[in-house]
């Protein structure tokens, strides 16, 4: 046998059917899941089957910071300026985090207006159908409301808009490369440039 070459030893006898994973049960699993989804909706009902509310956030990080997402839940700050009470929202289906502070004021408005939509299409329903307390909707309103299967008030990220401008000739003869040399050199330069021109100064007051 020439060269240097790995000597065969191959295991081909291995009990190879006892490794194989199947996966048989996946109809019947997406048909548990749907059954499970329909049990969770009637027992929650009139409530959403999407869950709380949840506020617009930014993604973390300088590569996601452009997107949006769904937050765990909205700050005291932005409950307070929506006119909901913190330990009101997580009883009408308002998912709340004491822990979350508003850096921006664009993210804070967003989602106290996210809030005030929210609240103007609310029912809510008597503890007790008898006892009707201060809040709770009317008669006509509960009649008429049904159960919001699915995502609502949806979270869409805006596209940002291309201006399209004609090309110039101005923008056709600007040297862009020699435009960076020239403003690089001048900042470079700037300390010793401003420290001649004041001892010139001292120079011409003499």
């Amino acid at each position: 046998m020439k060269h240097n070459n790995v000597i065969p030893n191959g295991h081909f006898r291995k009990h190879w059917q006892n490794y194989v994973k199947t996966w048989f049960n996946q109809p019947a699993r997406k048909t548990r899941r749907r059954i499970a989804r329909q049990k969770k909706a009637i027992k929650i009902f009139p409530r959403p089957t999407a869950g709380p509310l949840r506020p617009i956030v930014h993604c973390q990080t300088l590569k996601y910071n452009m997107k949006v997402r769904a937050g765990k839940g909205f700050s005291l700050e932005e409950l307070k300026a929506a006119g909901i009470a913190k330990k009101l929202a997580p009883t009408i289906g308002i998912s709340v985090d004491h822990r979350r502070r508003n850096c921006s004021l664009e993210g804070f408005q967003t989602n106290v207006q996210r809030l005030k939509t929210y609240k103007a299409k609310l029912v809510v329903f008597p503890r007790r159908a008898r006892k009707v307390k201060a809040g709770d909707s009317s008669p006509e309103e509960l009649a008429s409301a049904t159960q919001v299967t699915g995502t609502f008030l949806p979270i869409v990220s805006e596209k940002p808009t291309v201006e399209l401008v004609k090309v110039s000739e101005d923008m056709k003869s600007f040297k862009a490369y020699d435009k960076l040399r020239l403003e690089r050199t001048n900042k470079r330069h700037a300390g010793v440039r401003a420290k001649r021109a004041a001892e010139a100064e001292k120079e011409e007051k003499k």
